[in-house]
């Protein structure tokens, strides 16, 4: 199973090159070669985030993006960040329907306002600490995939993101049974990879793009060579 996990990252690589996510709104770099929104990839640099302020962005992206696209929640980004809301203080100011308003492009505006809130004091509540994965699940709105997400991405920290993508290619590809769990799903790229921070970030964006390209509808046409 480990060579098939590293050679199906291989393969993706070879394929797409180098994704440069999570992307960061105030960056003039782009991503040219990436299905749907392009701007604010930053393809190798994997210092980013620097500041409290961009990753306080990739939390709220994280939240915004729960069931829906990239490109429906980078328009609710851009009303929040016209608010002057892409800042914690100030989001939390907001009053409520004009959060619902900004957040609308992203869908489920009640739900999703609400979790904006509570994922804002939270991050507030840490003052500069990295969270644990438990803490993080303890905000109400935030599920396994957002706490990874938000764990790899804005904290550097070596969690693996699963999504319905991730089970789609690799279930797909006979590795796994399609109604696998999350966490075992997560086990099996954690326990077959090296822990490796732009490793598993180059991973899970590189199986967003090909599942965009190769797995949107049935039958599927994987384009892989994995088999030995």
């Amino acid at each position: 199973m480990s060579d098939l996990i590293l050679k199906i990252y291989r393969e993706l690589y070879k394929l797409y090159g180098p994704q440069g996510w999570w992307p960061l709104m105030d960056l003039g770099s782009e991503n040219l070669n990436k299905t749907g929104a392009t701007h604010g990839y930053h393809p190798l640099n994997y210092e980013l985030p620097e500041t409290e302020n961009q990753k306080y962005e990739i939390i709220l992206g994280a939240i915004l993006t729960q069931n829906t696209t990239w490109t429906s929640a980078e328009k609710a980004l851009l009303n929040l960040k016209e608010l002057n809301a892409l800042n914690p203080d100030k989001l939390l100011t907001l009053d409520e329907d004009v959060l619902k308003e900004a957040v609308r492009p992203a869908g489920f505006l009640n739900q999703k306002s609400r979790y904006l809130v509570n994922i804002t004091r939270f991050f507030i509540s840490l003052e500069g600490d990295t969270p644990t994965r438990n803490n993080i699940l303890m905000v109400k709105g935030v599920g396994n995939e957002t706490a990874d997400s938000i764990l790899l991405y804005a904290y550097k920290q070596p969690e693996f993101v699963v999504d319905a993508y991730t089970r789609r290619i690799i279930s797909h590809l006979g590795l796994v049974d399609e109604k696998i769990s999350y966490l075992d799903l997560k086990k099996i790229f954690e326990g077959n990879l090296p822990t490796d921070v732009p490793l598993y970030q180059e991973y899970h964006a590189l199986i967003v793009e090909h599942a965009k390209r190769h797995y949107k509808n049935k039958p599927y046409q994987d384009i892989l060579n994995i088999r030995n």
